[in-house]
């Protein structure tokens, strides 16, 4: 059984710039490492620690991976600092990830705010690489900016993929910008969707997490049909320090993605 403290070694094959304070990492581990969309891993920069990133890349190319990271603390300002050919860490998969079975014949909202677009971005290839499996796929992406967009170079071929839509907002209006404007929940009040053939899927911050599950209450959406990926506190990827709890379930091993009916009675469980 393999070790799940020992990191396979990763060469850094390329660096991309998706915005002032997110990059792309695209790396080249020595031994294939399968995952499943959703599912988190622990990347580790040698002799400064490891922190842990969903994965933005397709699921079906496990001999490769991309991990979308913003710019926030002292892992991650390295990781902004390095260039290719250098050699990380990556422990994991961790976690169950999007309950994609439950996805067949469903169309599946996918509601992201700023870097949370990144681990939705492999729920995508998921879905795009098996259409038959899902019905219709509906995409709600916010920003505070056009800067800040993740992945704007995907954003017109998965607009036009037959069965998919993609609708981006910013926060406040900008010069250029022609689309819409306002919070990522304005984007959610005319869904021409049925309720009960939905499910919706969210990742962004925890704050927007909060009032777009409001929102999709508010509109409608039966909590079962509601999944949060909620990527907070999971240092050991196993359930052994316990800083990831939301009431007994572990993020780390029982999500990171939760279905809203399983914890929506759960004091403080969205902040």
């Amino acid at each position: 059984m393999k070790n799940p403290f020992v990191p396979v070694p990763a060469v850094l094959e390329a660096v991309i710039d998706e915005t002032p304070t997110i990059k792309t990492f695209c790396l080249k581990p020595a031994e294939p490492i399968p995952f499943r969309a959703g599912q988190f891993v622990q990347l580790e920069v040698p002799g400064l620690g490891e922190a842990p990133f969903t994965p933005s890349s397709s699921p079906f190319e496990p001999d490769r991976m991309e991990i979308t990271i913003l710019k926030t603390g002292l892992v991650t300002n390295r990781l902004h600092e390095l260039e290719a050919g250098v050699t990380l860490g990556i422990r994991g998969p961790f976690g169950k990830g999007y309950p994609i079975h439950r996805f067949e014949d469903q169309t599946v909202l996918v509601i992201g705010g700023g870097v949370g677009l990144a681990p939705l971005r492999s729920l995508l290839f998921h879905l795009f690489h098996e259409p038959e499996a899902c019905g219709n796929v509906s995409i709600k992406y916010g920003s505070r900016e056009p800067a800040e967009m993740c992945f704007k170079r995907q954003h017109a071929s998965w607009g036009e993929r037959p069965g998919v839509d993609f609708t981006p907002t910013i926060d406040r209006p900008a010069e250029g910008w022609d689309g819409h404007v306002g919070l990522v929940t304005t984007l959610l009040d005319d869904l021409d969707l049925d309720r009960e053939k939905t499910y919706a899927v969210s990742c962004g911050p925890e704050v927007m997490l909060r009032f777009v599950t409001w929102k999709l209450l508010d509109v409608g959406f039966p909590p079962e049909r509601i999944y949060l990926s909620m990527n907070r506190n999971m240092s050991c990827g196993m359930g052994i320090c316990g800083r990831c709890n939301v009431g007994s379930y572990y993020l780390c091993k029982d999500g990171p993605d939760m279905c809203y009916a399983d914890i929506k009675d759960v004091p403080y469980a969205l902040g």
